[in-house]
């Protein structure tokens, strides 16, 4: 049975939670990365883009965020995480067919970036995500649609 899924629109009372979600999804991925960030420099990424923040809920409770831009050629997931609690019950999988549905809908591809040892890579290969680029610390990643 799949889980009914919502978004809505992140605001200033949410700062909390977002920073606690980043901490746990991302912290662990980083510094295999060797990249350590102060609570500063999270609390500014969580607040970078800030209008393109979208909080993931299942019945009315929030458990991850999709920071999504729209640009003139493409949507960019910016960032994508879920809770710990909630990982691996496919929730990651339909917030992507959401995401690939607003793509349909616009025309446009999708663009991403993931850490290179970031395991959540194999869930956007899954769906059709090519690797198009990397760098010393991450992939970009790109699903392009294909128009008839």
């Amino acid at each position: 049975m799949a889980i009914m899924l919502s978004y809505r629109r992140a605001t200033i009372e949410d700062l909390d939670f977002l920073l606690k979600l980043r901490m746990l999804t991302m912290v662990k991925h980083l510094e295999i990365a060797e990249i350590f960030y102060t609570e500063k420099q999270h609390v500014a990424r969580v607040k970078e883009c800030f209008n393109d923040s979208q909080i993931i809920l299942v019945n009315d409770k929030p458990i991850g965020l999709l920071k999504l831009a729209t640009f003139s050629d493409r949507l960019h997931i910016r960032q994508f995480q879920i809770t710990p609690k909630f990982q691996g019950k496919g929730i990651g999988s339909q917030v992507l067919k959401d995401v690939l549905k607003r793509a349909v809908q616009k025309q446009l591809s999708i663009s991403l970036n993931v850490l290179l040892k970031n395991p959540v890579k194999a869930l956007y290969l899954r769906f059709g995500f090519v690797v198009v680029g990397e760098n010393e610390f991450e992939y970009q990643m790109r699903y392009n649609l294909i128009k008839k």
